[in-house]
């Protein structure tokens, strides 16, 4: 006669792990969004800083579309070069330009750019150049500021010397305005991006 036994009940084992797995994700998750964004480069900055002290040599003395010519083109590729070194930043520090405290950066950072793209044609349908290098200049520091503000201390501490120089240009003669944006995206984005590399590490 066979004699019936019970089945063995399953062990708290799984409901333990799902458990400790959810845990685990919510403290992760949680560490991430309280964490600084990083990934800012300080050798992009410094590379950044050298492009507009080459757009400001190459633009100088030229007429006024060809001058803006010079530093859209540069602008275009000094961003190209914060991208690209800040992706590679992130990578060697395991994370990614798209974790949360990167998107965060990026979402704050964009959209005062992209009132300045919209500035930028309004001012030169009117012919006022000499509105461009100040609106450049505060545009950029606002970028700055906000999306620093989910980065090290530093960065918006940059902003602030670029919205400053800003102001500056926007109210002083208009033969400074060139000279001032070689002080804020040349000689800034070194200096600032000196400090940088040689305190978060490149």
């Amino acid at each position: 006669m066979t004699t019936l036994r019970p089945k063995p009940e399953a062990g708290p084992e799984p409901a333990l792990h799902a458990r400790a797995m959810d845990n685990l994700s919510f403290i992760r998750s949680t560490m991430e969004r309280a964490t600084a964004f990083t990934a800012v480069p300080g050798w992009g900055g410094v590379a950044m800083g050298v492009t507009a002290l080459a757009a400001t040599a190459l633009a100088n003395d030229r007429p006024p579309s060809e001058w803006l010519a010079v530093w859209l083109s540069a602008s275009v590729l000094a961003l190209a070069i914060g991208g690209w070194a800040m992706a590679l930043k992130a990578r060697r520090g395991g994370t990614s330009v798209l974790s949360y405290s990167g998107r965060r950066f990026v979402l704050s950072y964009v959209p005062p750019l992209a009132v300045g793209g919209l500035l930028t044609l309004v001012l030169v349908r009117a012919g006022l150049y000499t509105a461009l290098p100040g609106t450049w200049l505060l545009l950029y520091g606002t970028g700055v500021v906000t999306g620093g503000a989910f980065s090290v201390r530093v960065v918006p501490l940059m902003g602030l010397c670029f919205m400053a120089l800003g102001a500056i240009a926007l109210l002083a003669p208009p033969g400074w305005g060139e000279w001032l944006m070689a002080v804020g995206f040349g000689g800034l984005h070194i200096i600032f991006g000196l400090i940088i590399a040689g305190r978060y590490g490149g």
